[in-house]
């Protein structure tokens, strides 16, 4: 196997009771551990103990480690992680969990445990790792983990400024020398001007604040369309107002290589208007944007299911054909970090008259008072409704779009 200097480093030095890797995306933190994992396991074969691996949840950990630990040595050391979340890994039986809730890891309480390994750490549920400490009370007992970065004030920052018996090693995305020199430079490209640069490409532990969408921000007419834009399909997303917000929708071009994203029509209403009222102007909207282009779908707030049904039935009455379904909801931040990358790398476009759309792209911000998270602030002040119905029309399609 081929190793980065960083990652001879780490094999040849992180014998601490914590070992963490901390840095930016693709810079081969993970990689490593593919055969640190083994070499940790085989170490305490026989011993007082448990063996555990923590991760967001048990999905992620069979994506992100047991089906690359198979790759690498076979289905015969590696099983799939069973119904009762344990997995056999090289000779040992393996606790397999999710650490994004206490309640998740509570058939480990109270007992000792020998190894450990970890997996996107900053994620986790802090009663995790706090029960976590206790329980790594053997002489031998270890952890390897990783993560990249979140603000300076999150929890396991703190923990890794103290001075606990720590090894840790802090990444770019450059220590990585098995990364294309193009791959690097686009990655560069789709989060300049983010505080997502900051973290995944830098490694840096830092705040998030201000504008959430900089470039936007500072050079909104960049992504303004300067001509008739070339969609293959579009689909509308719907956020319902209530409270003092507004009902949002937004119909969203993609081009025949998903490679682009195009804003191309939106509907902001914020009154207080009758459930008759808002089938009526979707019914409107809808079949306006049909007349443009090809509409097939729409995702709404998956909140609301009576006013879903409700666009449901009027379309249908109407005889317009289009598949209504709720939107996937995925975390905010996952859908900004979609957005920062669409717009630092060139991808996003906006038409003119989507004034409230623009408007919220423009005046996004991090909310100061959170510390230890990332959370778009909305305050009131802000044109969230727009932004949730931007994002829920093309939530289906951010992994495909993302992969190109």
């Amino acid at each position: 196997m081929q190793l980065s200097d960083k990652q001879k480093e780490f094999w040849n030095n992180a014998e601490s009771r914590w070992n963490v890797k901390s840095g930016a995306t693709r810079s081969g933190k993970t990689y490593m551990d593919y055969y640190v994992i083994p070499k940790r396991i085989r170490a305490v074969v026989g011993k007082d103990g448990l063996v555990v691996i923590l991760g967001n949840t048990k999905g992620t950990l069979q994506r992100n480690i047991i089906e690359p630990l198979q790759n690498i040595w076979g289905m015969q050391l590696v099983s799939d992680i069973r119904s009762d979340n344990t997995a056999m890994l090289f000779g040992e039986k393996c606790y397999c969990l999710g650490a994004d809730k206490i309640n998740q890891v509570n058939r480990i309480r109270g007992s000792s445990i020998k190894y450990c390994y970890g997996d996107e750490v900053v994620t986790w549920h802090p009663d995790v790792f706090n029960m976590l400490k206790s329980r790594l009370d053997k002489s031998y007992s270890k952890f390897d983990g990783t993560c990249n970065p979140e603000g300076p004030n999150h929890w396991f920052h703190k923990f890794l400024q103290s001075d606990a018996d720590l090894y840790l090693q802090q990444y770019t995305i450059d220590d990585n020398p098995f990364n294309s020199k193009e791959f690097v430079e686009n990655l560069k490209k789709e989060y300049k001007g983010t505080i997502f640069y900051d973290r995944y490409i830098l490694g840096l532990w830092v705040a998030a604040e201000g504008a959430i969408y900089r470039l936007f921000a500072d050079d909104t007419e960049r992504f303004i369309l300067k001509e008739k834009p070339k969609v293959a399909f579009a689909t509308i997303g719907v956020d319902f107002g209530g409270n003092g917000s507004a009902h949002a929708f937004s119909c969203t071009g993609f081009t025949q290589s998903m490679k682009e994203v195009v804003t191309l029509e939106e509907y902001y209403r914020k009154e207080i208007i009758s459930p008759t009222q808002l089938e009526q102007d979707f019914v409107d909207f809808v079949e306006m944007c049909k007349s443009k282009y090809k509409v097939a779908e729409a995702y709404c707030d998956s909140a609301e299911t009576t006013l879903i049904q409700g666009l449901r039935n009027a379309c249908a009455k109407k005889g317009i054909a289009i598949s209504i379904k709720s939107a996937m909801k995925k975390e905010v931040n996952d859908r900004v970090r979609f957005y920062c990358r669409l717009m630092s790398s060139d991808r996003y476009k906006i038409s003119k008259n989507c004034i409230y759309t623009i408007e919220a792209f423009r005046t996004a911000l991090w909310d100061s008072k959170y510390i230890t998270k990332d959370k778009r602030l909305d305050d009131g002040t802000t044109n969230i409704d727009s932004l949730d119905a931007q994002e829920y029309s093309t939530e289906p399609y951010m992994k495909a779009i993302m992969s190109i």
